[in-house]
């Protein structure tokens, strides 16, 4: 078994393209409209469907906003750097809801930033001593 895909719905799926595709940097693998359904899905992600596992995303065309619950978490991406993907997220105007830095309890440094529609996104930096 192996992990696919993690699944959103989103409320405009043009802005959450240019989101994770302009400001998180992650491809356009597939796109696909289901008119009987009145729904689109969008998969994006850093690498192939076929070894990597991508964000689902999934715009229904009769809903344009959601509440995010309080289930859900974050979603988690390595970087390099959290203070420049933060600084890169701000300059392309969107919100960075914590500022990188060590975590609360520990050393790993973390960021946190937000989608058009408010989920959270984690920045891991990545470990320099690995």
């Amino acid at each position: 078994m192996r992990m696919l895909h993690t699944m959103l719905r989103v409320g405009d799926l043009d802005k959450s393209l240019a989101f994770y595709q302009d400001v998180l940097g992650m491809k356009l693998l597939r796109r696909e409209d289901f008119s009987g359904g009145r729904f689109t899905l969008a998969f994006v992600g850093y690498g192939e469907e076929s070894n990597s596992t991508v964000l689902e995303l999934t715009y229904n065309w009769d809903t344009h906003a959601y509440e995010l619950g309080t289930g859900y978490g974050h979603i988690a991406i390595e970087v390099e750097d959290a203070y420049a993907a933060c600084d890169a997220v701000r300059a392309k105007g969107c919100r960075v809801a914590r500022e990188a830095g060590p975590m609360q309890h520990g050393t790993t440094v973390i960021a946190f930033v937000e989608d058009p529609d408010g989920y959270k996104i984690e920045f891991i930096q990545k470990n320099k001593s690995a």
